[in-house]
């Protein structure tokens, strides 16, 4: 059975609620997290999947009868697995595989007769490396981990340096792993970024904190939030491009 939880939102000064239910949809041979969402300003039922087909969002108007989902599914099942079977494979972190760093591919390493931690490094043969030490089963949270102190240690001070150039300051920053946006920003200056970011080279995590921080002055795409974000971040156009092209693959990797 779905869970039902009732979540209140404030939109301006008017509040809006959401009455979301998560159960699991069977579709393409994969079973997936779905969350439909009864949303008071939905007018009819949209569909969603998440960044890395890690799972589907439904939102419909408040008050649909009862089987109008599963309807709506059922209609839209081909739609569903011709989109599933383009997305990439969603690779496990283990020992061997290859995951990017700063956009420059690791294989990894595990070294079990160590303590639990990760250092880079190269083997032998100079090929880059990710040495996670401790038991195999900890290995893909150890990595999900490191990425986390990763992307706190450069992001909070691409943060300081983008805020500087536009005399705004965060409220505050956080770290999540989140399927449906990279990064976003509160209209009271709270900034959250996806930790996966990491993985995507250098000027792509600078872009991705030049757009949010861009925001604090901007809460809007308009014209003069783009032109904002381009005095932060020169090369905008190719990295939001090379982020739309290679995103979900990124969203696919599993540390779990």
């Amino acid at each position: 059975m779905p869970i039902a939880l009732l979540k209140r939102t404030t939109v301006g000064k008017k509040t809006s609620r959401s009455l979301v239910k998560e159960c699991l949809h069977e579709v393409a041979g994969r079973t997936l997290p779905l969350r439909i969402v009864e949303n008071d300003r939905a007018r009819q039922l949209t569909l969603r999947i998440d960044a890395g087909g890690r799972g589907l969002r439904v939102t419909i108007p408040p008050g649909l009868a009862p089987g109008e989902v599963n309807r709506f599914l059922r209609r839209q099942q081909d739609w569903l697995e011709e989109r599933l079977a383009k997305l990439p494979k969603r690779p496990l972190v283990r020992p061997g595989i290859r995951i990017p760093l700063r956009g420059v591919p690791h294989v990894i390493v595990h070294l079990p007769e160590r303590r639990g931690t990760v250092s880079v490094g190269r083997k032998e043969d100079g090929t880059p490396a990710l040495f996670v030490h401790g038991e195999r089963e900890h290995l893909p949270r150890r990595l999900a981990d490191f990425l986390k102190k990763q992307a706190k240690r450069d992001i909070e001070a691409l943060v300081l340096k983008h805020t500087g150039a536009i005399n705004k300051r965060a409220k505050s920053i956080r770290f999540r792993d989140t399927s449906s946006r990279w990064g976003s920003c509160t209209s009271d200056g709270k900034l959250s970024f996806s930790w996966r970011i990491m993985m995507a080279p250098k000027p792509i995590i600078n872009y991705l904190v030049a757009h949010e921080v861009a925001h604090l002055k901007q809460m809007n795409h308009g014209p003069k939030f783009w032109k904002l974000c381009e005095e932060l971040c020169p090369d905008t156009e190719r990295c939001k491009d090379w982020l739309k092209r290679n995103g979900n693959a990124l969203q696919a990797i599993q540390f779990e």
